[in-house]
């Protein structure tokens, strides 16, 4: 049970009256319930430590600050709930192997705890792209923010053409597999096809095995090509995706993808890496009027030269020097840092809270140095 909200008093009107949660004031939420939806994928339910509610646009995602050893560890993501239901929301996680905060999250979180989050935050949503049919391409944990959308449309009783095509292992690894037949058992116009690689041992599996192909996806979806797209999935996936459309002639500006928690680089990590990277490289050498700082990072002892016309993030990629990062847009708050001498000159997104600039804390993505800088990492 929410902790704000006691048997005694009148729930409903509580619940209406609830203000907006506002992550500038107040950045805790306290685990209510953890529901394990398959052998390695839970869902944490959270919500304010006092009633509130909360706004989003199903497909966002919350940046977390996870106390794990002694540090604070950022990691985004995506709010697997539905905001029709705005008193509590949910994210789903899969265990990891070697995945420090997602086993942390399995094996530590229970209800009653409290962590930290920013948000919500994010342009992927089926909001952003009003049409009358949708395909929903995810694999694995990347049916997250698919279940956000799917979960708003038949809260709201809204009927849209939706495909929803997910991959996985095996049956025993369909994450809400139950929940997701009842809602095309209760709305024609809601299709859910599944993919899987091969068995369960208690399952053999009776629908389309390997991966998505092209042949399987017009199987099961024959209009794909007229349909806003949505992507959802581990690098190797999306990128099959993109390709597979492509091959087939689609529309790619109807073409919408996210990544962020798959064990490798967000797409749109990689892409800001490689352009950072041409662009460093196509660029002569500083001229005089550009000046060059010294960053140095205190716990690691790394040191390197900085442009001022260049962010702390890029000029450490260039060096060989892996620092978290995920949206590199100022947006998550995953690259977070203390600057613990020196100044930067700061453009964010809305990754970081003026309380946490106050303190000196800065977004490495978007920070371009004005000094020579010491970094707490």
């Amino acid at each position: 049970m929410n902790p704000a909200l006691k048997p005694s008093e009148p729930a409903a009107a509580r619940l209406a009256a609830a203000a907006p949660w506002d992550a500038e004031a107040d950045d805790s939420l306290v685990c209510l319930a953890v529901r394990q939806e398959t052998h390695d994928v839970k869902t944490f339910v959270l919500a304010a430590p006092e009633l509130r509610r909360f706004a989003y646009a199903p497909g966002q995602f919350l940046t977390f600050g996870f106390e794990i050893g002694g540090e604070t560890v950022h990691r985004c993501y995506t709010i697997s709930s539905a905001p029709t239901r705005p008193n509590a929301l949910a994210i789903t996680v899969k265990r990891v192997p070697g995945g420090p905060v997602s086993n942390w999250l399995h094996d530590t979180l229970k209800a009653g705890d409290t962590v930290r989050a920013l948000g919500p935050m994010g342009e992927f949503s089926c909001f952003a792209h009003p049409a009358e049919r949708y395909l929903f391409l995810s694999g694995g944990s990347g049916v997250t923010p698919m279940m956000a959308m799917a979960r708003t449309f038949h809260d709201l009783g809204v009927s849209r053409d939706i495909a929803f095509v997910h991959s996985a292992r095996s049956p025993a690894d369909i994450v809400f597999r139950g929940e997701l037949e009842t809602m095309a058992r209760l709305d024609p116009a809601f299709r859910v096809h599944a993919i899987c690689e091969g068995d369960s041992p208690d399952e053999i599996w009776a629908g389309p095995r390997g991966r998505l192909s092209l042949d399987i996806l017009r199987e099961a979806v024959p209009d794909f090509s007229a349909r806003e797209v949505f992507v959802c999935g581990p690098k190797a996936y999306m990128a099959a995706v993109r390709a597979m459309l492509a091959e087939s002639g689609f529309d790619m500006t109807r073409h919408h993808e996210e990544s962020f928690e798959f064990g490798a680089l967000p797409e749109a990590e990689q892409q800001a890496a490689a352009q950072a990277g041409r662009a460093l490289d196509a660029e002569p050498a500083p001229a005089a009027t550009v000046r060059t700082f010294r960053i140095e990072f205190a716990k690691t002892r790394r040191v390197l030269d900085c442009p001022e016309d260049a962010t702390v993030l890029d000029a450490a990629r260039r060096a060989g020097i892996r620092l978290p990062s995920s949206c590199a847009k100022g947006l998550c708050g995953t690259c977070k840092s203390k600057v613990a001498k020196g100044t930067v000159a700061m453009t964010h997104a809305g990754g970081i809270r003026q309380r946490e600039i106050d303190a000196g804390m800065a977004l490495l993505c978007c920070s371009k140095p004005t000094s020579d800088l010491v970094i707490e990492r």
